[in-house]
């Protein structure tokens, strides 16, 4: 039985002697190579909606694919197509990113410059394992389709800014718009999802922690289903459980919810430890709420400045969301974001607590009155960032929605996240 080979390298050069070498294995079956991480799950993704069995055996990854970083690469294919061996192809094949590449899913590594010998070795190695694999689960193997959703999270600049209300808003609008959507609490040790919406649960985002096979029938056991149709992964109960979040397990469990639904949702609150920061680092969109008011805007520069300096994310690709604004107040957005450096929302929320406070204090935020100007202008506010549709008032931050969807990689953090 021939063996199939995908090759996932960008460099042209580094293209030519891989496929060279691949097709002069025995038994191989090299497919036609893809250039970067885009093409690479996307390929898989079409083979595997085909059926399993379409799928290669060994996919080999080259440390400069991008834009995905390898490691992240590496970790999303073991987790969306578990029975597809992957191979790191690296110039540093030290002990210590042996030990990553597989704590991330890899199955084989292979030092460069490539040697037949050793390709050859790894490549029978890693596809006996795939094939026992697939002839073990048979039909049974579980596979993460579609291309992947949206992922946003959202801070807040300090504790009770409306980081929460902000979430829970825009993954309505996201569901209301006819899109899956899913809503991830990553406030661990002081979530308030499930309190916002009258939930009782079982099962929370730390019951996934310590899986390292997240497969979509695991994550769909953890996954509480709500009445207005979200898909929610709730903070745990107890909140020193939270420690058991680390920011690896918090990736898996991203990438997991972004290859299941089309809108991911991450309320992250307003103190971030490590698996927050994973969530915010692999967003495709961060919100930063704050207040006009000096303490909280201190805040949000304050956590802006700490973003950038752990390499987590630049002032320049974080939005700020300006809550409870008026026309009276001296601190305009303008101002805002001559002070955080970082990009503003056109769509502002009105201070009116009065419209929230009954559906807050009964734990209804879902059934908030379509006509509250709050809503309407978070709702406006999911349109603005591509998660909804338009509003249909041209006024911003008022408009109804008409009803109708690169992440970063793994990065070295200079210090800790906590």
């Amino acid at each position: 039985m021939a063996t199939r080979i995908l090759p996932a390298v960008g460099d042209p050069d580094a293209v030519r002697s891989l496929t060279s070498l691949l097709g002069q294995l025995p038994d191989a079956e090299p497919v036609p190579p893809v250039t970067d991480s885009t093409q690479l799950v996307d390929t898989l993704a079409r083979l595997a909606a085909e059926s399993v069995d379409e799928l290669p055996e060994v996919v080999v990854v080259h440390e400069r694919i991008g834009p995905v970083p390898a490691l992240e690469l590496i970790r999303e294919v073991a987790l969306r197509f578990p029975a597809v061996g992957v191979i790191l192809v690296t110039s540093d094949p030290g002990p210590g990113l042996f030990q990553a590449a597989m704590d991330y899913g890899a199955r084989g590594l292979v030092a460069l410059p490539l040697g037949y010998e050793e390709l050859a070795s790894r490549v029978q190695a890693v596809a006996q394992w795939s094939v026992g694999v697939r002839r073990h689960l048979g039909s049974a193997v579980d596979v993460f389709t579609g291309t992947g959703g949206t992922v946003v999270t959202v801070s807040g600049a300090k504790g009770g800014v409306g980081a929460t209300l902000t979430a829970i808003q825009l993954a309505l609008a996201a569901q209301a718009s006819g899109r899956s959507t899913a809503l991830l609490d990553m406030d661990l040790q002081t979530g308030d999802v499930a309190s916002y919406l009258d939930v009782q649960f079982r099962r929370s985002v730390a019951d996934l922690a310590a899986i390292t096979d997240l497969s979509p029938r695991v994550l769909a056991d953890a996954v509480f289903r709500h009445d207005s149709g979200l898909a929610l992964l709730l903070a745990p109960g107890d909140g020193e459980r939270g420690e058991e979040v680390t920011d690896r397990a918090a990736r898996q469990i991203v990438g997991a919810l972004r290859s299941r639904y089309d809108v991911v949702v991450i309320d992250c609150g307003a103190q971030l430890g490590g698996a927050g920061a994973a969530a915010v680092e692999t967003a495709d969109t961060a919100l930063l709420v704050t207040t006009p008011d000096v303490v909280a805007v201190r805040g949000a520069k304050r956590a802006v400045r700490m973003w950038d300096r752990l390499q987590i994310r630049k002032a320049e690709e974080t939005t700020v969301v300006v809550n409870r604004h008026t026309r009276g107040t001296e601190i305009q957005p303008p101002l805002i974001r001559r002070i955080t450096g970082t990009a503003i929302a056109a769509t502002t929320v009105p201070a009116n607590f009065k419209e929230l406070q009954g559906a807050v204090d009964a734990g209804r935020v879902h059934e908030l009155d379509a006509k509250s100007t709050v809503k309407q202008a978070l709702w406006a506010l999911a349109g603005e960032l591509g998660l909804a549709g338009v509003p249909e008032s041209g006024r911003k931050g008022h408009g109804r929605l008409r009803g109708d969807r690169g992440a970063t990689g793994f990065r070295r953090r200079k210090e800790g996240a906590g």
